[in-house]
């Protein structure tokens, strides 16, 4: 019985002393500086259009939306790749 309190003695000592140093210890990361490559494509971005406003009449009906295609048939304008 005796041996059973010094283990959990031990136990929780070295559980203090964990926490004593997680907590005291120099533990922070040096910084260091990083640098990335950021290539940027400017021209290329397409000009937003502007939502259509409530109530104006020039505004046309929404397109229908396309039916889904039944299911294991490719379309035509599928885009074929090596994994086909």
């Amino acid at each position: 019985m005796r041996l059973l309190w010094v283990v959990v003695g031990l136990v929780i000592l070295l559980l203090g002393g964990l926490t004593g140093y997680a907590y005291f210890g120099d533990m922070k990361a040096d910084p260091r500086e990083t640098r990335l490559p950021v290539e940027l494509d400017l021209g290329s971005e397409p000009t937003p259009t502007p939502a259509p406003v409530l109530g104006d009449a020039s505004v046309s009906a929404p397109a229908k939306a396309a039916e889904p295609e039944p299911a294991g048939t490719v379309s035509p304008d599928a885009e074929q790749n090596d994994l086909d």
